[in-house]
């Protein structure tokens, strides 16, 4: 264990140093914020990747792979590059021209104030509880090391205390660096993240392969189940109607329908009207370096999403050739870091466990960035302090970020307890699903007010809002159904969730109708 602690040290050294470094000369929020929007694009590629790998993926597609053993899983990357490539040509842009800082800037200056509130609370909100919840998955890992260094063998509520131990430990040090640095320090530590992530998966295949005896051939033979190896599912079934195969889609997550469609408008929402994403977007020279950094993350998620998807499906031939290795009780999510603490070399095993801290932090640092910024300059200075110096501006920015910090790890801590007490509970779908309640209506009034120049209106856009997540919150009986609705309605998984938001949102906010306004 020397060995793996010598490389989580190194990787935790470097990560401080590059923090430190990058928090030089910052005289302003837009240099804290955006790096004096003087990042090469590349860098911002690397980064974009490193927030979308959280923790969450890291786990939870290699357990997805053990647990379908097929592709299916990787079809949403078709949406996701269509999806950016709508960001980079339609959102960008006014994000730029405008000179934004907060991206909910722009509704201010397109419909009015209370609609640039209304999107920011939103996203506020959401995105505590999405980072939040992603947090969780950053413990499993380091509470299964602890247990098989110590062999103790913890009931529930230790478990639960260990969670939230790990989850302090990892959130107090990515704090650090990130309060220190700025997005400068996000970006060139996720860029470091990258790297150590690539390596420690194409580590961990290639341990995996070694160890399965006779090698593609005994793949293979292990993989003979019907659904095994696919890649596309349609999702349809024989003898429905058309409405009966319509809901039947809608109840899937995986499937073509949902590619095209459904994580089309996931994309557009995440990476077009989030904050946390957008934010290293225009840390770009201009629209076009953030264009092209956002275009090509899509296209390199598809061999990402492969590679961890195939991870779960050798996962699953290995213990099908080793049952013994294998607790029989062990949870989906937890077989990946089983593997690792009790199967991986040491060194190998460390650089995993980076690869994971990696996953956690990035996707954590550029969270706890991007919700400080906004606090700082849609509230802070849009409400309290509007004539704050750019020293106020800054202490502010990294007060939030320690602010912030404390409510994702207890949100974070809510969640271990809730899965430690119920492990059934596939959690990489409630990760992806919380955004589904309210990107839509994000999504619905920046299409808005980008596609159209006289609808919607500040009152309008609020009704409309609240009208898209209303329907998705009955949809999915978050808000009981009335007595008897029950059999009309089909279940809603959760690709369709945001598609669904945005159309409601968008028809509802067209309805209302303001002064003609430049948009240029």
């Amino acid at each position: 264990m020397l060995t793996d602690l010598f490389v989580i040290v190194i990787y935790f050294l470097a990560i401080f140093c590059i923090g430190i470094y990058a928090g030089r000369k910052q005289n302003s929020l837009t240099d804290y914020a955006l790096g004096n929007r003087s990042l090469p694009w590349w860098a911002i590629l690397a980064s974009i990747l490193a927030a979308e790998i959280s923790a969450a993926t890291f786990l939870g597609a290699p357990g997805e792979g053990y647990h379908t053993r097929n592709f299916t899983y990787a079809q949403l990357c078709i949406g996701t590059i269509l999806g950016r490539i709508i960001v980079g040509r339609l959102f960008l842009k006014p994000y730029y021209d405008y000179k934004v800082v907060s991206i909910y800037e722009y509704l201010e200056k397109r419909f009015g104030l209370l609609t640039r509130r209304t999107a920011s609370m939103v996203f506020l909100v959401s995105r505590v509880l999405a980072s939040g919840t992603r947090l969780y998955f950053a413990g499993i890992l380091l509470v299964i090391a602890y247990q098989f260094l110590t062999g103790v063998t913890a009931d529930a509520d230790q478990i639960v205390l260990l969670y939230i131990a790990a989850l302090v430990a990892i959130s107090v040090a990515t704090t650090i660096y990130t309060a220190i640095g700025g997005l400068k320090a996000v970006v060139w530590t996720d860029v470091l993240q990258a790297v150590v992530l690539g390596v420690s998966m194409l580590s961990a295949l290639w341990v995996l392969f070694s160890n399965i005896p006779g090698g593609w051939s005994s793949i293979s033979a292990a993989m003979n189940g019907g659904d095994d190896w696919k890649f596309f599912s349609w999702g349809t079934g024989e003898g429905l109607d058309f409405l009966q195969q319509g809901a039947r889609v809608l109840g899937q997550e995986y499937t073509v329908w949902a590619a095209f469609l459904g994580a089309t408008f996931i994309t557009m929402a995440t990476h077009g009207t989030d904050q946390d994403m957008v934010q290293r977007m225009l840390a770009a020279k201009n629209s076009k370096a953030g264009t092209r950094a956002v275009i090509v993350s899509g296209l390199l998620d598809f061999p990402i999403v492969i590679i961890f998807l195939f991870t779960g499906i050798l996962l699953y031939v290995f213990y099908q050739y080793n049952p013994a290795n294998l607790p029989a009780d062990t949870p989906q999510l937890h077989v990946f870091p089983y593997f690792i603490i009790h199967e991986l070399p040491n060194g190998i095993r460390g650089l995993l466990i980076a690869g994971l801290l990696a996953t956690a932090m990035g996707s954590l640092s550029t969270a706890l960035n991007s919700l400080a910024t906004t606090a700082t300059k849609d509230w802070y200075q849009g409400i309290f302090k509007p004539e704050a110096t750019e020293r106020q501006l800054l202490r502010c920015v990294r007060w939030g970020t320690a602010g912030f910090s404390l409510l994702l790890i207890l949100v974070g801590s809510i969640t271990a307890w809730y899965v430690v007490h119920h492990p059934e509970v596939r959690i990489i779908q409630i990760a992806l699903g919380i955004f589904g309640y309210t990107y839509g209506s994000l999504l619905g009034i920046f299409l808005l007010g980008m596609l159209t120049r006289t609808r919607g209106s500040d009152t309008g856009n609020i009704i409309a809002m609240a009208a898209g997540f209303f329907v998705i919150a009955l949809l999915t009986e978050l808000i009981p159904l009335p007595s008897g609705w029950q059999q009309y309605v089909p279940e809603i998984a959760f690709p369709w969730r945001v598609t669904i938001g945005t159309l409601v949102t968008f028809t509802v906010g067209f309805c209302f109708r303001k002064r003609r306004l430049p948009m240029r």
